[in-house]
């Protein structure tokens, strides 16, 4: 079993919880009562979904490539991984660096980069191994 991609699969599904369970309540109804057009309130509530979805799944393949034998986990998936939660995080910590005050404020980088970079660093341990 693939220590990194667990720890990094159970952090993915601990994260898509967080966004859905707390995350979506704190969302729903300042959004959807907004002065935002109704088609704009719903893509933005759509893509908040959507980031939902691919939360999930991201988890859900790491803990399915963590159990996988080396010659049957997509490298290059866990890779594509790795660098969009490495790109997820790193555009939460500029806002919090942009924005004053608000690093902990908006603290999704701190469970966003750790997946990407297990991910990444799993990739590299297994190139070096072929």
């Amino acid at each position: 079993m693939n220590r990194r991609l667990l720890i990094a699969g159970l952090l993915a599904l601990f994260t898509a919880a967080v966004h859905i369970f707390i995350g979506t309540p704190e969302v729903h109804r300042p959004l959807l009562e907004s002065l935002l057009s109704p088609e704009l309130k719903l893509v933005l509530y759509a893509c908040w979904h959507l980031v939902s979805v691919m939360l999930v799944f991201s988890g859900v393949f790491l803990l399915r490539a963590c159990a996988a034998s080396r010659r049957n986990i997509n490298r290059e998936l866990v890779i594509m991984l790795g660098l969009s939660w490495v790109a997820y995080g790193l555009v939460f910590f500029a806002f919090g660096v942009v924005y004053p005050g608000m690093l902990l404020r908006l603290p999704q980088w701190m469970l966003l980069l750790p997946v990407g970079m297990l991910c990444l660093r799993d990739a590299k341990v297994e190139n070096r191994l072929q």
